[in-house]
């Protein structure tokens, strides 16, 4: 870091016509330095975890949350996220991913890094899975939905903003929760026709959980984008919702896919 002095001396010996080179060996710069400081004199000021702007609870013009990717987080986060209080100030967001979808797990850390670029990323190694990890100030701000207890034991319902953004990205919406709470399988039979056995498959998407709140936000994305389901109840509570006509797979597969 060079003081402002040097930095107006070094632009002023150039301005002489003395050459970059010169300048950089007289006040031991570098001429990459020199050369920044002819379009920027002050420094960029640092933004971090703790002092980026929050686009909800302090809104800057220029600060927008990335909506495709939050809107993909969103889904992430209430199927297998959580936020924590830290011990001196702040939260942090965790987002479960198991070992065997490495893709899910890049997939995460883009979402995030997209949604809060200033904050840092990392990935916490635990049995079977790892938890996609990031610290700031505002996670709280932006999951309002964050409260104590588990969330199939309390209200789950969107805030207006969120809602604009689902509907507008729905399928980034689908595909976070199916990545967290879902899957796609392949059923088959085996039908002996003429003498020979044939092997049918059918693809499906298969999301459970057992928050209400959560699969009925699950149920009304499918209603927006045209893909049909059913539900049923397991005994344990949760409740499956299954896509298994051709056309909505069909659509379910161009628009979310299979985890990797």
């Amino acid at each position: 870091m060079y003081d402002l002095g040097t930095r107006k001396r070094a632009l002023a010996l150039v301005a002489q016509g003395r050459s970059l080179n010169s300048v950089s060996k007289q006040l031991n710069v570098s001429r990459h330095a020199i050369r920044t400081w002819r379009t920027r004199l002050e420094p960029k000021p640092r933004i971090s975890a703790q002092t980026a702007p929050c686009p909800r609870c302090r809104p800057v013009p220029g600060v927008p949350v990335a909506t495709a990717e939050y809107a993909y987080l969103l889904g992430l986060y209430l199927g297998d996220g959580c936020i924590s209080a830290h011990p001196k100030g702040g939260h942090h967001l965790r987002i479960a991913c198991a070992d065997a979808w490495p893709g899910l797990i890049e997939m995460c850390r883009a979402a995030i890094k997209a949604v809060r670029p200033e904050g840092s990323v990392c990935v916490l190694q635990k049995q079977g899975c790892v938890m996609v990890t990031s610290y700031g100030r505002h996670w709280t701000c932006l999951f309002p939905q964050h409260g104590p207890g588990k969330k199939h034991e309390r209200r789950i319902a969107l805030e207006p903003w969120q809602q604009e953004i689902v509907d507008a990205h729905p399928w980034d919406f689908l595909r976070g929760l199916v990545h967290s709470d879902g899957a796609r399988i392949v059923n088959w039979t085996e039908k002996t026709i003429a003498g020979r056995t044939k092997r049918y498959e059918y693809p499906r998407y298969f999301f459970t959980n057992t928050s209400e709140d959560i699969v009925r936000l699950y149920t009304a994305a499918l209603d927006r984008v045209g893909v049909a389901w059913r539900s049923r109840r397991r005994a344990t509570g949760a409740q499956d919702v299954s896509v298994a006509r051709r056309a909505s797979v069909a659509l379910m597969d161009a628009h979310v896919g299979p985890k990797y």
